[in-house]
Formats: structure tokens, sequence, C-alpha cells
């Protein structure tokens, strides 16, 4: 298999390694930030074809995986549109709405490749290439076929375009919710120095193991990825809205990811790798 990567961010760069190896050889990447020489991007291009734009690195590729954040997806499938070969596939693992997800797939079958929808339902690292996905779209079951040697955990879950993704923005609702909702809470906490007895109100509401290390998690995560995850809350306000649903928590859960992404790249990238919650909420005051 030949294949290429539209997005060598975090879940792109997990991608390329573990596909790597397990024997793919021939792995084209691009990324936006390949303009800078020192992006992470283009730091992690190294040991695969850097392409200078996406129609180079979808070019003579069997499989095209697109991993960019929510609000470059469509420019990607455009992108890709003008170098993909007739009948490749087109796996959008891009966290968008229904409606973004069917503009896409129109692109791509205008130019004669093959759109596969993907809903990832859970966050890509550790399981990487192996996450759960479910998959959508007249090429799902061929896809899930010619994928099997990888053994990945993928589900075809619909021939239709935009429902996996509907499964996948519903739950984004209360996953990327809940990160604001704890940030919100823990900060305030922090100041009134209230933070155990309400971590420990927490475990009795919603029993968890560890609520400490969950919520430091979760809020690093955010702060680490803050810009993505406010690009795919405006895709979920939007599938919300679509379904005739005031998108009332959905639409400022986006405006705190903004906040978290700003806030994060003031922090040191140590802090946010190996994070604990009194350390985070310190820096944060």
């Amino acid at each position: 298999m030949n294949l290429a990567i539209v997005g060598l961010g975090e879940a792109g760069q997990i991608f390329a390694r573990q596909f790597r190896d397990h024997g793919v050889a021939e792995i084209a990447v691009y990324d936006i930030l390949f303009a800078d020489p020192g992006s992470g991007p283009s730091l992690a291009a190294g040991p695969y074809r850097k392409c200078a734009d996406a129609a180079d690195a979808v070019r003579g590729a069997d499989v095209v995986v697109s991993a960019v954040t929510a609000g470059a997806a469509l420019d990607a499938a455009k992108s890709a549109a003008r170098g993909i070969e007739k009948n490749a596939f087109f796996w959008d693992l891009n966290s968008v709405s229904p409606s973004t997800k069917q503009a896409a797939a129109k692109i791509i079958a205008d130019a004669g490749g093959r759109y596969v929808e993907a809903a990832v339902m859970s966050s890509v690292p550790p399981k990487g290439i192996r996450s759960p996905m479910l998959l959508g779209g007249a090429h799902a079951s061929n896809f899930f076929a010619t994928m099997k040697p990888y053994a990945l955990d993928l589900t075809v879950y619909a021939t239709d375009v935009g429902t996996a993704s509907a499964v996948k923005m519903c739950r984004s609702v209360l996953i990327k919710g809940l990160e604001a909702l704890l940030t919100e809470s823990m900060l305030a906490a922090r100041h009134y120095g209230v933070e155990e007895e309400v971590l420990a109100s927490l475990k009795d509401t919603i029993p968890h193991p560890d609520w400490r290390k969950q919520a430091a998690y979760m809020i690093g995560r955010a702060l680490l990825h803050g810009k993505r995850r406010a690009e795919e809350m405006r895709e979920v306000a939007k599938t919300v809205a679509e379904a005739g649903v005031a998108p009332m928590l959905s639409a400022p859960t986006a405006e705190r990811q903004d906040w978290a992404a700003k806030k994060g790249a003031a922090l040191a990238r140590e802090l946010l790798k190996t994070p604990e919650l009194t350390a985070l909420l310190d820096a944060l005051q």
C-alpha cells in the first residue's frame, strides 16, 4: 500500500510512524506548517517523502489520510482532489459536522476518489491507528476489507456520509464540554482553596478512581490542543444547530477551548505533557 497523510500534527505523526512500523514503505506527507522549517510537522517529516503540497502528496497513493484541523477539512479535500488517483480511498478522520463531511465527500467523488467517512471515537494516543472508528459512506465496506491486514478497530457503521460523524459530534458536546467545565470548576476551586473537597465530592457523585488525575489530563489536553478543539466545537455547534437544537453550551465551549489554546501557548511544554493538577492550576492563575 502506498499511503499519503495530509496533516502531520499529533494524529498524523502517530499514523505515519505506526503504519511504517507495520510495513508500509511508501508514505508521503504534507502539512501547511512545512512552510516553517522549525515547526513540529517539519521536524517530524524526516523519515517520509515530504511534499510541497497536498496534491503532490496524494499522487500515486492508494489510501489518503486526512488528519487536519476541523477548520481546514474542506480545504484539505479540495487540495487533495487536485492530485488524487482514480479509486484511491480518501480516509477523512477530521472531527467535523455531517454537512461538512458530505461537502468533502462530493469534492473527492467529483475528482474520482473514494471517500470514506471516519468518526474517531477516542483520543488517538495511546491506541494510534487502532483507535476505534465508525466508518460511513458507499465505500466503507471496501475500505474495511482493504485495511484488514493492519488489524484496525474499524466498524462499518453507515452507508451514507454524515451519520457516523453525528455520533462523534454529539459525543463531543459532552467530552469537550466536560473539559471546559472542569477547567472553570478547578480554577475557581483553586482560588478559594477548596479543590480537594470539590474533587472528593465529584468522586462520590460520579464514581471515578482518580478525579485529580482525570482533571489534570483533561485540562492539560485542552491547553495543548485548544485550537484544534475549538475548531471542532464550532463544528459541533453547527451539528447541534442543524438538528434544530440551540447550541447554548457547545458554542461557549469553543470559546473556552480558544482561551485554553492561548494560555497553553505560554506554558512550558513539559508541564503540559506530564500534567499535575495543582501545578497546572497555579500556572493558570
